[in-house]
């Protein structure tokens, strides 16, 4: 089973005018409510330092986005820990406020895509400087707002000597706790348990607590397969049949193409994984998904599940934006029919 890619795709794209987004658009968080879709989408100009900020968008039928303003929504602090860069928001509303969960860095990255893989640029300091500003390691923050035009920076929820980012809420507690998925890179070998990066569980009883909670093993890569490397992609999505969650991989040690897989989590236990779906349902075929800093990228950050559709908003080689659809029955009996590859 594959998703079907919108016809006039990519709904975001790079322009001129605004030299913060004239390079890059891409990894959209999508939130839908009280009758409209809003995406915070990832985006860059073409500075040295590649500085990324969020770009503001907004949709009444999910495909046909507008910019709300020609300035960022979200950017870098002046000289907080996440004063380099913000990227990848992951959005859920809980009560009468969205809380985003984006990666970060002290200092901006540099042109990534010129590099050797996974390298950034790193700060000139001494000896005695934290590793989080020494490595510019991408740690994780959270944001609240109620309007996607004024936010409030909670602070950091990842630890701050560990490169961790795929950080993603649940939009509702599970029983009296938060629920949080993260993919620490270093929580890897003899003493995990685990050869590639994984995707991990925690539970907190509050929103922004989760450093000291001990994370508990859900998903991790297989070797030799187009999923090797893995993260979380969205916000798990509640369905009658358990939480519909995706996740990317990528094979070659994290150097081949991006690729889309799914989830069916038990609705009590999430750790508990009833269905896996063995084969991609969404990778990069288009001209789109393989022309730009990441050729052969599709990422997605948000989905909405809407009159029975699931939307699913995804970066497309790191410089464009694109939705993808299928009837969320679809998808679920698609689950429930495949033997669960765990």
């Amino acid at each position: 089973m594959k998703l079907k890619k919108f016809e006039k795709n990519p709904i975001i794209a790079p322009i001129p005018e605004n030299s913060w987004e004239n390079l890059v658009t891409c990894n959209p968080g999508v939130v839908y409510d009280n009758g409209k879709f809003h995406m915070l989408y990832r985006a860059a100009g073409d500075d040295e330092k590649h500085v990324i900020r969020f770009g503001l968008a907004e949709s009444e039928d999910g495909f046909n986005f507008r910019r709300v303003s020609s300035e960022p929504a979200f950017g870098p602090s002046l000289d907080g820990p996440d004063s380099g860069c913000v990227e990848d928001p992951r959005i859920v509303k809980l009560g009468d406020e969205f809380f985003v969960t984006y990666a970060y860095r002290p200092c901006a990255p540099g042109r990534y895509w010129t590099f050797p893989h996974d390298v950034v640029l790193l700060p000139e300091c001494g000896k005695d400087a934290p590793a989080a500003y020494a490595r510019n390691l991408g740690n994780t923050g959270l944001a609240m707002t109620r309007d996607f035009r004024s936010f409030r920076r909670l602070g950091r929820i990842t630890s701050p000597v560990l490169d961790d980012r795929d950080v993603i809420l649940f939009p509702e507690k599970i029983g009296e706790n938060y629920v949080l998925l993260h993919r620490p890179k270093e929580y890897v070998g003899e003493k995990y348990g685990v050869e590639y990066p994984s995707i991990w569980v925690k539970f907190s009883k509050d929103i922004l607590d989760w450093e000291d909670k001990e994370s508990h093993l859900l998903l991790t890569g297989r070797k030799g397969t187009w999923e090797e490397k893995i993260g979380g992609s969205t916000p798990p999505l509640l369905t009658e049949d358990g939480w519909l969650m995706l996740y990317h991989g990528v094979g070659d040690g994290g150097l081949a193409e991006y690729k889309v897989g799914a989830l069916l989590l038990d609705r009590e236990n999430p750790l508990k994984i009833l269905a896996r779906t063995p084969e991609p349902i969404l990778e990069p075929t288009e001209w789109y998904e393989k022309d730009g800093p990441y050729n052969g990228c599709v990422f997605p950050v948000g989905n909405v599940i809407k009159d029975g559709t699931l939307y699913v908003y995804y970066g497309a080689a790191d410089k464009y934006v694109g939705v993808a659809t299928c009837p969320v029955d679809e998808l679920l009996t698609y689950l429930k029919n495949t033997i669960n590859h765990k």
